[in-house]
């Protein structure tokens, strides 16, 4: 498989190109935006590894031109921007993984091979399940043709659960995913914030979309 290493520190890019290709991977590098951009929208690979802040062109415009591109190759960044906004913003925009600088290669590798075991999957500005869909770039959400007026860590708590869509989120996740925090047992933020949630999302609706399992976290999911 062929991975492109957009990144313009030459000794991270070495040393992942060096990592990847010891465990049988074709890796090309690119050390500025405009390069990379030009490689990933130009040839085939099967996984793209780049970093936010780069000269020439930064990570968040060329994902943005990937994908506007329809060219759904996955895309995982690796960057020392490290706050939850930063994230958030690079899954919305169509990433498939996010990891943080200082990292350990061992965990590089595997995601990106838990990455590769998916495969390409088209990203959509839109997620939806059942009656309920989350417009990510007009920032709009919607259940059966209702406006849900959500705050900005409502939004991002329901993008969290729609874009995982079927798997129980515990608390801790939750917590470091949206507030960027320590999970604290004495802490009921998660807990306020789903309540009210939920008191927009599926109260006023027949059909229950967010689920508590108990002990675990919470689920969104369509149940029978």
């Amino acid at each position: 498989m062929k991975i492109l290493i957009v990144e313009d520190e030459r000794k991270t890019a070495s040393y992942l190109k060096r990592g990847l290709e010891e465990n049988g991977f074709i890796a090309d590098v690119a050390e500025d935006g405009e390069d990379g951009a030009y490689l990933a929208q130009t040839r085939s690979y099967d996984l793209i590894i780049l970093d936010v802040m780069l000269p020439g062109q930064d990570g968040w415009s060329i994902i943005a031109d990937l994908r506007r591109r329809q060219i759904a190759t996955p895309v995982l960044f690796l960057t020392a921007r490290d706050a939850v906004d930063d994230r958030v913003k690079g899954l919305e925009l169509g990433a498939d993984d996010y990891l943080v600088k200082p990292f350990a290669f061992a965990e590089l590798l595997a995601r990106t091979k838990t990455i590769l075991r998916r495969g390409p999957v088209r990203q959509s500005q839109v997620l939806n399940v059942l009656d309920l869909e989350l417009d990510l770039h007009r920032h709009r959400a919607v259940r059966a043709g209702r406006s849900l007026d959500l705050t900005p860590k409502e939004f991002q708590l329901l993008s969290l659960l729609l874009r995982r869509t079927g798997e129980v989120l515990s608390r801790t996740l939750i917590a470091e995913q949206v507030w960027d925090i320590n999970f604290d047992s004495d802490s009921n933020v998660v807990e306020v914030h789903m309540r009210r949630l939920r008191a927009k999302v599926d109260e006023p609706f027949a059909c229950k979309l967010i689920h508590t399992v108990r002990g675990v976290g919470y689920v969104l999911e369509q149940r029978s």
